[in-house]
């Protein structure tokens, strides 16, 4: 997929213009740039993170001459898969599964609710010095 492509989805399923719609694009690329130049990481949940990884200085080899060159110590961007994305490209995980980070399903929340039999209550053999 393409940036261009990418604009094209998010203005299809936001009804945004594509104007809009690659401006919302460009910022949050821009912000993700900025960031990692920074030296901050960045981890959007269910997706992955990425970090700045810092590598020294070393002799390498030239593989058409086999000429000793420098190499100087630097910067590269690092991305590790988030597991709900490695689960899904791997068929592991039905997309339909996947609910947005936050979202509650009402029916967890009745099912765990109503899992209980009976209020929790201290038991009455123990003696008080023991609680």
């Amino acid at each position: 997929m393409t940036k261009s492509e990418l604009i094209e989805r998010v203005a299809a399923r936001t009804g945004l213009t594509k104007g809009r719609a690659e401006m919302v694009v460009s910022t949050i690329f821009d912000s993700m740039t900025e960031a990692l130049v920074q030296g901050d990481g960045i981890e959007i949940r269910g997706f992955g993170s990425f970090t700045v990884r810092t590598y020294k200085a070393y002799e390498g080899r030239n593989p058409r001459t086999g000429a000793v060159v420098h190499v100087p110590p630097k910067k590269l961007p690092f991305f590790k898969v988030g597991k709900d994305l490695r689960e899904r490209v791997n068929g592991k995980r039905n997309p339909a599964q996947v609910r947005p980070a936050g979202e509650k399903v009402e029916a967890e929340r009745k099912k765990s609710a109503g899992s209980r039999t009976s209020p929790r209550r201290r038991d009455e053999k123990l003696s008080e010095d023991v609680i």
